[in-house]
């Protein structure tokens, strides 16, 4: 018999599936599941395959009417859900819980003349933004189409359009959600301030989403592309990305990375996006295109018009779930004894270091930002390994727990929350005022623990 331990800390009352599951399935349009069930282990993973999800069973919702039936009956009996789209912000914090997928809430609607979206849980971004992008609108997605829109905004959001535009979670217009009480409810700044601001990059810990309406952002004109060069010239690349990001527009994004994939050379590589002209991109890369021994297409060549709908081709990121670690940490600048010594040294066993540029609207949000506030550092260094073997997971492990130390110099020690990873705590992503708000907007709304975000506001 599989048993859901109660989300109540003072109880001791054990919850089991032969009582909470038939009984929710009969007021279902999609289907539960319980370990041992053909399709269980499969519902149960994350994108990310290194990530463990010990659930005790999943609910695949249906709509937002299954989404409020698996709420209130774990409510009833104790249990406490956590709710996931594509699972990329998994964290494994997920013992015994009822898993509530949201795939299927997928519907997307535009509205060009609102310059609105409309967006289920469980469509992508790669899907909003092939909505908007024939009214000349695009969103405010990441670097990744695949990743899901209302999972990313709920930690914020922070992507390639941020530095002209903020986070994606300071341009949502209205929430629908289901309450931990079960009930189904519409949160605006007007109707309810207090979560509305919460929900905006507070995590998923406070209520389930089941849609969100959202602004879309004119784009007349969309350039970018990337440059590589052999790992000797990341001294150089990495004092021209000093020289442009110095003075950089808000419309322009730089991200630099250093690559060392199985079995190839070291690369060092610009990704660019620029919300407007290429030949203006160009200009602004300049310092660039004097570094020699580029790979390929140079900036004249490769930085040229993107697609909106192709934005996702500029760091072409992965699209079919895979096994690694990553760690993030906001800087406060580039320094030469940190920064530079790792982008001019192996980085093995890791796959990829990364450093984006921030700044810009990040560092100045309008007023009714929401609950991550202002991003006052410039720089976020990235780091990830793949993770599929055990070796090479604790080797990758190891050199992710030395970055901290490694950065002393440069690094706050925060993060946004949607680069938290496991082990890691929401308390990274917020300032003390800002993690007791939501700490008590947690006890107040949801008391008995009946929805749980990936890195929860109280753990």
């Amino acid at each position: 018999m599989t048993s859901l331990t109660s989300n109540d800390p003072a109880s001791t009352d054990v919850a089991s599936t032969d009582t909470f599951s038939p009984a929710l399935a009969r007021d279902l349009r999609g289907r539960v599941l319980l370990p041992g069930d053909d399709a269980f282990d499969a519902a149960a993973t994350p994108w990310n395959l290194a990530v463990r999800q010990p659930v005790a069973a999943v609910v695949e919702a249906a709509d937002a009417d299954d989404v409020a039936a698996t709420v209130r009956h774990a409510r009833d009996a104790g249990l406490t859900v956590a709710a996931q789209s594509t699972g990329h912000g998994a964290s494994g914090d997920v013992v015994g819980t009822v898993l509530l997928r949201t795939r299927a809430l997928d519907a997307v609607e535009v509205d060009p003349v609102r310059r609105t979206a409309r967006v289920g849980a469980g469509a992508s971004w790669g899907a909003v933004q092939s909505a908007a992008a024939p009214h000349g609108l695009t969103t405010l997605l990441g670097s990744a189409p695949g990743v899901g829109a209302v999972g990313y905004t709920l930690g914020g959001g922070l992507g390639w359009f941020s530095r002209a535009h903020g986070l994606a979670a300071d341009h949502v217009r209205s929430f629908d959600v289901v309450s931990p009480a079960g009930e189904k409810v519409t949160v605006t700044a007007a109707s309810d301030p207090e979560l509305f601001w919460g929900l905006r990059g507070g995590g998923g810990d406070l209520a389930v989403v089941t849609a969100m309406e959202i602004d879309l952002v004119e784009l007349p004109a969309f350039a970018g592309g990337k440059v590589a060069w052999p790992a000797a010239r990341a001294a150089e690349v990495l004092g021209a990305f000093r020289e442009v990001t110095a003075t950089a527009p808000a419309e322009l994004s730089v991200w630099l990375s250093r690559v060392e994939a199985p079995g190839a050379p070291a690369v060092v590589v610009v990704h660019a996006a620029y919300l407007g002209d290429a030949a203006e991109a160009r200009t602004l890369l300049a310092p660039f295109a004097a570094v020699p021994d580029v790979l390929g297409q140079g900036v004249d060549a490769a930085i040229g018009p993107v697609a909106p709908v192709d934005v996702g081709d500029i760091t072409a990121d992965p699209t079919d779930p895979s096994a690694g670690k990553g760690r993030a940490e906001l800087l406060q600048g580039i320094d030469d004894e940190a920064v530079e010594r790792l982008f001019t040294t192996s980085v093995a066993p890791l796959l990829v270091l990364q450093l984006r540029h921030l700044g810009g609207a990040l560092a100045a949000p309008g007023d009714g930002a929401g609950a991550l506030g202002a991003i006052d550092e410039p720089y976020l260094l990235y780091a990830f390994g793949l993770a599929f073997e055990p070796s090479l997971a604790a080797a990758v492990g190891h050199r992710l727990e030395a970055l901290p130390a490694e950065l002393a110099r440069v690094a706050t020690l925060r993060k946004p929350a949607t680069f938290l990873a496991p082990g890691e705590s929401a308390a990274a992503a917020y300032d003390d005022a800002a993690l007791a708000r939501l700490r008590d907007l947690k006890r107040a709304r949801d008391p008995r623990g009946t929805v749980r975000g990936s890195y929860p506001l109280l753990g």
